[in-house]
């Protein structure tokens, strides 16, 4: 899975370089031996961001902008990638760029596991949550719960926004997060991006119509393995 996620990512028209952080010797074989460069990190990082600010150190400062695609998003467009390059270089005010896609369906919206976020009207992100947000409060009220109002009012899918596994920081900014200690949200929620929102940073959210599976449950990978099946046999 790692190894497609290499593949997806040099696939980006204005990604130059791709480097595999982790702390598992056995992701650094498999990376090597599929001809990517991989970088051993310390295995104590709070996060994914701060392995990667761990990795972004030892680069050349001719590299501005770093961007972090998570391991556990094989179907990651390339085209979602590069528009959030693009995102972060055209928008002076925020530090870091990120993607969002509209939701699946009823599951996304009550699933722990899928990231909500809200954004603001310069398309700067307000909150990530794992709980449905914006909530509609008063459709909750007329139909007895957030699932029977999704179920009879399925237009409300719409006011829902998924958070995909996609992080573009400019490097400066990067190194400065890693000196941050966890924050209070971010704990709670279990969600990197809540230090930058706590911090005040500016996160620029792009939304991207092509649809990703991020790998976070046994089910998620069946979903993947499928799809990996079916592309191997059009290929055939």
């Amino acid at each position: 899975m790692i190894v497609r996620v290499c593949e997806r990512a040099l696939a980006a028209r204005n990604v130059a370089r791709v480097l595999v952080a982790t702390d598992d010797e056995r992701i650094r074989d498999a990376v090597r031996a599929a001809g990517y460069e991989a970088l051993m990190t310390r295995a104590d990082h709070a996060s994914g961001s701060d392995r990667l600010a761990e990795a972004a150190a030892t680069l050349e400062d001719s590299f501005d902008i770093i961007v972090n695609v998570q391991g556990d998003e094989p179907q990651i467009s390339p085209r979602t990638i590069e528009r959030a390059v693009a995102a972060l270089w055209d928008d002076t005010e925020a530090a870091c760029a990120t993607t969002c896609e509209a939701v699946g369906g009823v599951r996304d919206v009550l699933s722990a596991d899928v990231v909500k976020v809200v954004s603001d009207a310069r398309g700067h992100a307000l909150y990530f949550s794992r709980s449905p947000i914006p909530y509609p409060r008063d459709a909750v009220r007329k139909f007895g719960s957030l699932a029977a109002a999704l179920e009879v009012e399925p237009a409300l899918l719409a006011t829902f926004r998924k958070h995909t596994g996609l992080y573009v920081y400019r490097r400066a900014f990067l190194l400065e997060y890693a000196r941050w200690p966890q924050s209070a949200l971010e704990r709670v929620e279990s969600l990197e991006q809540l230090r930058m929102l706590e911090h005040g940073a500016k996160i620029r959210v792009v939304e991207t119509g092509e649809r990703s599976i991020g790998v976070d449950t046994p089910e998620d990978l069946e979903r993947v393995r499928a799809l990996f099946a079916a592309d191997t046999l059009k290929e055939r």
